[in-house]
């Protein structure tokens, strides 16, 4: 059966971005390339950033528009991240608090793409 095992960021400065990424993951990307890095999010999903002006075809000339979700935590746990994430200066776009779908707050990479941390309250999907 068909599973998406990746997503692409497209990025503007392939290195800022993949500092970035190894601070708030706290591990360095399993594979770099020119213009291109990969970190292996669990066993089976990688995050890769790319370089917007390096990609065939051509990026459109807006990218981003898209959240990338770390959703297989604790309460407690987006709590400490949140702290470790202010003490890197994150930029924070939604300080935690609890909302319809679980606890959660928001930050933001270099380019503005939005990194969703969330204690997902499943029990009302169930």
């Amino acid at each position: 059966m068909f599973k998406p095992n990746s997503v692409i960021v497209y990025v503007k400065d392939v290195d800022t971005s993949t500092e970035f990424y190894t601070k708030i993951l706290g591990r360095p990307p399993v594979e770099t390339y020119p213009g291109f890095a990969v970190f292996l999010l669990n066993d089976n999903f990688i995050l890769g950033l790319q370089g917007a002006d390096e990609i065939t075809p051509k990026a459109p000339n807006h990218y981003g528009g898209f959240e990338l979700s770390f959703s297989d935590v604790t309460k407690n746990d987006v709590d400490e991240i949140y702290s470790t994430w202010k003490k890197l200066n994150v930029k924070i776009e939604l300080e935690p608090q609890m909302l319809d779908f679980g606890y959660t707050f928001v930050g933001n990479d270099p380019d503005g793409h939005r990194l969703r941390v969330c204690a997902t309250d499943t029990s009302k999907f169930e």
